[in-house]
């Protein structure tokens, strides 16, 4: 199955991009360990609210998805969770 992945998500994924190389930035101007940790901190987060979102959409195709055929949806929402549960 292909997936149509939203533009609004792949800004977001730019911005985590951008939030990695702000994290090598600091390292290489040898700024303090609670400064890098915490900016890896926020890139951590961003990623994190990346998964869900994907996982979400992805969710709600194939839901529409398994309905259509009358299968058992209840497996679909079981494999989103242990998806985003394996993810951290």
């Amino acid at each position: 199955m292909e997936y149509d992945y939203t533009d609004e998500l792949k800004t977001r994924l730019r911005r985590i991009e951008g939030q990695v190389r702000g994290v090598l930035r600091l390292m290489e101007e040898g700024k303090s360990c609670k400064e890098v940790v915490s900016q890896l901190s926020a890139v951590r987060n961003a990623s994190d609210k990346a998964i869900a979102q994907i996982v979400a959409e992805n969710l709600h195709q194939c839901i529409l998805e398994e309905k259509e055929t009358g299968g058992d949806t209840g497996k679909m929402v079981q494999q989103a969770i242990e998806l985003l549960v394996k993810s951290r």
